[in-house]
């Protein structure tokens, strides 16, 4: 579980750079993803592959989003419950809250576990809720893919038209399903960003301060944003 390989070299490369529309910058990317969506398709038994399982994940996310009666006024709502439809069966949330969470982990018991990733998950989407309104559509290249036993990372990068962002997936293996369980953009990752956030306030409060905070809405984690140009 708690296998890292993010270091080697790419001996599989993907013979190919597939483009399709996505949001103008990662951050509508992250939110898709940290907003919970993805059901699986007519098309998922042919997801043998962690970096299919990624990009059909994100083309049924973007074939929400390009529906023109979901982009009526008054809609929105129903067009992110949508995408969290969309996005649920392809993250391993409590992989990402347990790696978010670090060593205090290991002390928790199950019912606290399954406490935990519920207010994690409810932090995500609260951080990010907005960031699925910056679609407006531009071009994602599937550039390589390495793998490790169970574990996967699938490199991605988002052509925009000032600047580029590159985007990797990381993914598990859990019975034969490839789950996203991080996100590294420009080599800042999700699950670091809140690692850091959350040990400092174990440190100041207790793992039972945390709680308590995340409880009561007030924690703010600060996210992280790409140098665009000017």
């Amino acid at each position: 579980m708690g296998q890292t390989f993010h270091n080697a070299v790419s001996e599989n490369s993907i013979g190919f750079e597939q483009r399709i529309g996505i949001g103008s910058t990662w951050s509508a990317i992250i939110g898709l993803v940290a907003l919970l969506a993805l059901t699986r398709t007519g098309a998922a038994a042919a997801e043998s592959t962690p970096t299919e399982s990624v990009k059909s994940t994100i083309t049924e996310v973007v074939r929400i989003l390009d529906n023109a009666e979901l982009n009526q006024p008054g809609r929105a709502a129903e067009r992110r419950q949508r995408i969290e439809q969309v996005v649920k069966d392809r993250v391993s949330y409590e992989e990402m809250a347990k790696r978010a969470l670090g060593v205090p982990w290991r002390e928790l018991t199950d019912s606290e576990r399954q406490e935990f990733v519920g207010l994690f998950v409810q932090l995500l989407r609260g951080t990010f809720v907005g960031r699925i309104d910056d679609y407006t559509g531009e071009q994602v290249l599937y550039q390589s893919e390495q793998r490790e036993e169970q574990f996967a990372d699938v490199k991605t990068k988002l052509a925009g038209p000032k600047t580029d962002t590159f985007l990797d997936f990381r993914l598990v293996n859990r019975l034969d399903k490839w789950l996203v369980y991080d996100m590294v953009i420009d080599g800042a990752n999700i699950t670091g960003s809140y690692h850091a956030q959350f040990t400092s306030i174990i440190r100041d409060l207790s793992y039972a301060g945390l709680v308590k905070r995340m409880k009561e809405k007030v924690l703010i984690v600060k996210t992280f944003e790409p140098t665009t140009a000017p």
